[in-house]
């Protein structure tokens, strides 16, 4: 889904223990290598990635699949993003696809931003952050998010053995899953249950509808600031 103005979304993801664990970037930008961008995600500074897509859907995609990890603050920025110089909005599109992230601008990347510090500074158990022209459709959007997020974020491996083989909206999956995992389909049910799965795939459009809304109006006013890649 792609907003009728045309919005981007920016999602700005950086690592919370690298400390600890070391710079695990390159695995996070294999993980995210298949899903469709307007700028594919890449490494901006140090232990953090930037990526950019026009579909809600797969802006949601991007961070259930971060927070799966958890290990990121993951910040969600809605606007527009051009290459510098860019005198029309096809032009842009047509050069962002060979971008740097860093050589790009634009409010999506501003929004992206103030949302990881947000997550970064945050106490909450799920670290992402959703900001935009439209301040309480964000705060919608987030809101939403986090608590399908809260789900993802809970799950077992045991869970995830059983998920990962599931296709959404395909019924008739569970002894074949069942057979290959060499378990009963009543285990299978019970991880289905018990993971909702079934809840978060039901409730991921309309964490998409709400993030749609986050661009607003036009005559909505943008962020007021330059992007600056360092957040400082």
């Amino acid at each position: 889904m792609c907003g009728e103005d045309g919005e981007m979304f920016v999602l700005t993801i950086n690592q919370r223990d690298s400390r600890e664990s070391g710079d695990r970037v390159e695995e996070l930008l294999d993980l995210l290598s298949e899903l469709p961008t307007l700028v594919p995600f890449q490494r901006s500074i140090g232990d953090e990635a930037i990526g950019v897509v026009q579909s809600a859907h797969v802006a949601v995609e991007v961070a259930l699949a971060a927070i799966r990890e958890r290990r990121w603050h993951i910040g969600i920025g809605v606007g527009p993003v051009n290459p510098p110089s860019t005198t029309t909005q096809l032009e842009s599109s047509a050069q962002l696809a060979d971008q740097s992230i860093n050589d790009a601008e634009g409010f999506g990347l501003v929004y992206a931003r103030r949302a990881v510090n947000r997550a970064q500074r945050s106490t909450e158990r799920i670290p992402l952050a959703v900001e935009g022209p439209d301040g309480e459709a964000a705060a919608q959007a987030e809101a939403v998010l986090r608590l399908i997020a809260q789900i993802v974020f809970t799950r077992t491996e045991a869970e995830w053995s059983v998920l990962d083989l599931l296709v959404p909206g395909v019924r008739g999956q569970q002894k074949a899953i069942a057979s290959a995992l060499g378990i009963s389909t009543q285990a299978v049910s019970k991880a289905i249950a018990r993971s909702f799965w079934n809840e978060e795939w039901a409730c991921r459009p309309a964490a998409a509808r709400l993030l749609d809304l986050v661009s607003g109006p036009e005559s909505l006013e943008p962020a007021g600031v330059p992007y600056n890649p360092r957040g400082v």
